[in-house]
């Protein structure tokens, strides 16, 4: 039998690759380049180029790649052969140069205005922190993204300068803490990704499915996910055939597929890795969406990884654990077991609680999508107010603290559930908080706001600089204090009392916590549009350049780059229920009416009761004329609205004109749909899409 540790990562060029194929001076070199941010050396780099290319074409490969991610929210990638010409035939050629660098056309990716369409030159720079690797018999080596002016035109960029800026503040509190054999402090992340499986035969025959990952019509059906008997329920066969080969395809690439299982709603389930990196968890991730759809296909299967699949049901979203630590196994947001007492990870506490209280707009933003929009405020996902969770004994010492008494600490009780034969273990001394956005959860902050498609690094981004910012400034105070625990202490007390605002512990899916939120000052952007246009708010724009993370140019082009998305993403959506309500649903109505209309008349002809006929064919009259008004509302509003230039404007539009409409017409279309005959339907019913799987 096939053991996993003998394919693990064997489509990786990895560090144990690397040991076995480099000489002992390149490793070294390319090491420090990884771990230390050393310049890479050209040498260097054709000597690693050589061995990436001959364990390649060991492993089957043909083609090369830069793999990178521009603001689409997918990866791209232009595939070139290791091919070249010889007096002989052919030789296979694979250079440093091809390796650190490559050039893709840069002017059909969004760019914000960063760059006119007629200009195309873009670069791609090779990412030696993160793992080359093989896929469909191509080297993918990750990159960067950028513009011929060396504006950042990527998500890695931004988020390997956000790990930079971190690393560079972070250090210089654990050297305050006696700390002077770590070299470099680091994000780790471990993203928990939930998604939907369905069956293809029945997706292929909903064009919003297939236009925009989402339905934009479905009644409810008679059962959803009321018992709540899908969660972490028995795995289908056909879904665990899936899920195996899933795994597999992934722990090939070296990414540790750890936990899966059923989800709360049908047809939807959960994956979660073992945590790394930020910048090697974020490529992992997006491998991980690609993956599931391929697998999925093999199957006979959708993954639909949009976050309002369905509606009515619990939607999806992407869960990013996110922690600090040192590269010589010191965790910065591990309590111990006297929090009270441990200094250090006080002050990264703090660290962390004021820049999600002075910077939440950004998480928030970080979060702002289209599908998002959907899912969030509603009682299966957090609220759109961005609060912390850290739980009654956190909680309790930062109180303490505040108030300078004494902290006797929680008493750890053991669990005891009345029978003998089961262990017995100490309970946690805080419970969890599923409704939190940003919760603490032992040694890390799970921050539960982003959406099931979006890309992890935006995030990451944000928090990183967020935190490096606030950490730049006590270490500043720190670093030139006469008295570094007076100094400390103070820091940390100040530092609770002006931002406890932040921190709930309470049911945020409670309608009172929308007035107390209110009541603290913390923002409430339920939309997108409503969101977006405060990245460019100055407390926002000067902390992103101040840490380096983006410049101002940068900034504003993802601006418009965002809002111009939610836009195309909404318009789409408006089209696909036009056309799905001018050429499907109505004529299948329409022709169930005249059905029944017929049927009415020959019982009238033989004195029968037409009670049920009338009745359903008079309201189904009703519905398609609400339908019929509402689809010439809707492309009348779509076309009114398409050419407004303003990106935030055109959002705004779309929101509050569109958005109304596309809702009246499901109501309209959705009752339609519980009057009507099956088998006039003509498309799959939520019964059929959420329970066909098995």
């Amino acid at each position: 039998m096939e053991r996993i540790t003998d394919y693990f990562g064997c489509m990786v060029f990895d560090d144990r690759v690397m040991k076995k194929m480099l000489s002992e001076e390149v490793y070294s070199s390319l090491r420090k380049t990884v771990d230390e941010g050393e310049q890479l050396d050209i040498a260097v780099a054709s000597a690693v180029a050589e061995a990436m290319k001959t364990w390649a074409v060991e492993h089957g490969a043909t083609h090369f790649t830069h793999w990178f991610q521009p603001l689409t929210g997918i990866t791209a990638e232009k595939h070139d052969s290791f091919v070249a010409p010889s007096q002989e035939g052919a030789i296979l050629e694979f250079s440093g140069k091809e390796l650190i660098k490559g050039e893709p056309d840069a002017s059909s990716f969004p760019s914000g205005g960063l760059r006119a369409t007629f200009e195309a030159r873009g670069y791609t720079a090779w990412d030696p922190t993160s793992y080359a690797f093989i896929k469909d018999k191509t080297l993918c080596i990750p990159t960067a993204f950028g513009s011929y002016g060396g504006e950042a035109l990527d998500k890695k960029t931004p988020l390997l300068r956000s790990m930079e800026a971190l690393n560079r503040q972070a250090l210089r509190i654990v050297r305050l803490f006696g700390n002077t054999e770590a070299k470099y402090v680091c994000t780790y992340v471990g993203p928990e990704q939930e998604y939907f499986l369905i069956d293809k035969k029945m997706y292929e025959k909903r064009k919003d499915l297939v236009f925009t990952g989402r339905t934009l019509f479905g009644a409810k059906p008679p059962k959803g996910q009321e018992l709540d008997d899908h969660y972490f329920g028995a795995i289908k066969p056909r879904v665990a055939e899936f899920m195996e080969d899933l795994d597999k395809e992934l722990w090939k690439l070296g990414i540790f597929a750890k936990t899966e299982h059923n989800e709360v709603a049908p047809a939807q389930h959960e994956l979660a890795p073992v945590y790394t990196t930020a910048n090697i968890a974020t490529d992992h991730n997006q491998l991980t969406m690609e993956m599931m759809q391929k697998v999925a296909a093999r199957h006979g299967l959708v993954c639909l990884l949009q976050e309002k699949p369905f509606a009515g049901v619990n939607g999806s979203g992407k869960h990013n654990n996110w922690s600090l630590a040192t590269d010589n196994g010191v965790r910065l947001l591990t309590p111990g077991d006297t929090p009270y007492e441990n200094a250090q990870f006080l002050l990264f506490l703090c660290a962390v609680i004021r820049a999600v209280d002075e910077y939440q707009d950004l998480l928030r933003i970080s979060a702002a999508t289209a599908g998002n929009d959907h899912r969030l405020g509603a009682n299966e996902a957090p609220p759109a107010i961005v609060s912390m969770f850290l739980g009654d004994e956190l909680t309790a010492v930062l109180e303490a603290i505040e108030e300078d008494k004494p902290y006797n600490g929680a008493e750890r009780k053991q669990m005891l559930f009345g029978v003998s034969a089961l262990p017995r273990f100490f309970r946690d001394t805080t419970d969890r908080n599923r409704t939190s956005p940003f919760a603490f959860t032992g040694n890390k902050f799970e921050f539960r706001m982003i959406g099931s498609s979006n890309s992890i690094a935006s995030a990451n981004v944000m928090l990183n600089a967020a935190v490096s910012d606030v950490l730049s400034d006590f270490a500043d105070r720190l670093e030139n204090c006469p008295d570094f625990d007076t100094e400390l202490h103070t820091l940390i007390k100040t530092t609770v009392r002006d931002h406890k605002r932040i921190l709930f512990n309470g049911n945020g899916y409670d309608g009172a916590w929308v007035e107390e939120a209110k009541r603290r000052g913390l923002s409430n952007y339920r939309t997108t549009p409503d969101c977006l246009p405060h990245l460019l708010d100055p407390k926002n724009t000067e902390m992103l350049q101040r840490t380096g993370v983006f410049t101002m140019t940068e900034l504003r082009s993802r601006c418009d780059i965002m809002l111009e998305n939610y836009c195309k993403t909404v318009a789409i959506e408006a089209a696909t229920m036009a056309d799905m309500s001018r050429r499907q649903i109505m004529p299948a109505v329409s022709a169930y009416g005249a059905e029944l209309s017929s049927r009415a008349s020959a019982k009238r002809a033989c004195g029968i009761d037409t009670g049920y006929e009338s009745e359903t064919a008079a309201r189904l009259t009703v519905l398609l004329g609400e339908m019929s008004r509402r689809t010439d509302e809707l492309e009348s509003a779509s076309a009114r609205i398409k050419d407004i230039s303003d990106p935030l404007a055109h959002s705004c539009a779309i929101r509050d004109v569109l958005l109304p409409v596309m809702a009246s017409l499901r109501a309209a279309a959705d009752e339609a749909e519980t009057l009507t005959a099956e088998e006039f339907w003509p498309i799959p019913t939520y019964e059929k899409l959420l329970f066909s799987v098995n």
